[in-house]
């Protein structure tokens, strides 16, 4: 076992603080994501008897894992670091979803290990989504071109009632 795999190990299972999303599921935010993904079934739109069966109008499967962005008045990380030569444009909020940064991991290039969806139920238009996440793991192994550090990160996505809309584990890639 590696040193770097016993420096891993307090990160296991450690959760981040709940997130609020800075907007509702919105109307006209549904449309747009619906449109950019060529995606636009009726149940998005206007109510009708197609979405009845869901409570009205409802946004695509995947919209409340876009919905965690910044918002206004808070400051732009890339502009932050427009003059930083060493600033990679890999913003901690979008990779670690609210968790802390895995410091022995400093340093190390980053590759998506692919992900992995489990669907609950759409999020209504009007409501409010929350996001809460955790590491679930992270493994060292030996590849033929080096050793190779995979972390698992677990999210779940909820409405203010608590209901789970959707639970994601993203694997990613972490290499010297």
């Amino acid at each position: 076992m590696s040193a770097l795999s016993e420096s891993l190990k307090k990160y296991i299972g450690l959760q981040s603080e709940t997130e609020i999303a800075c907007d509702t599921v919105e109307r006209g935010a549904v449309r747009r994501y619906a449109q950019a993904i060529m995606y636009e079934d009726p149940i998005f739109g206007a109510p009708c008897e197609n979405n009845a069966r869901y409570g009205g109008p409802v946004a695509p499967p995947l919209f409340p894992t876009h919905m965690f962005r910044r918002a206004f008045g808070q400051p732009d990380p890339i502009q932050d670091n427009a003059k930083n030569p060493d600033f990679d444009g890999i913003v901690a909020a979008t990779s670690s979803q609210g968790l802390p940064a895995i410091e022995p991991l400093a340093g190390y290039a980053l590759l998506n290990g692919g992900s992995e969806i489990e669907f609950f139920r759409y999020a209504r238009h009007g409501e409010t989504i929350k996001l809460t996440s955790r590491y679930a793991d992270i493994t060292e192994k030996e590849t033929s071109k080096g050793p190779i550090v995979l972390v698992v990160t677990e999210s779940e996505y909820r409405n203010s009632e608590g209901d789970l809309l959707i639970r994601t584990r993203r694997t990613q890639i972490r290499r010297k």
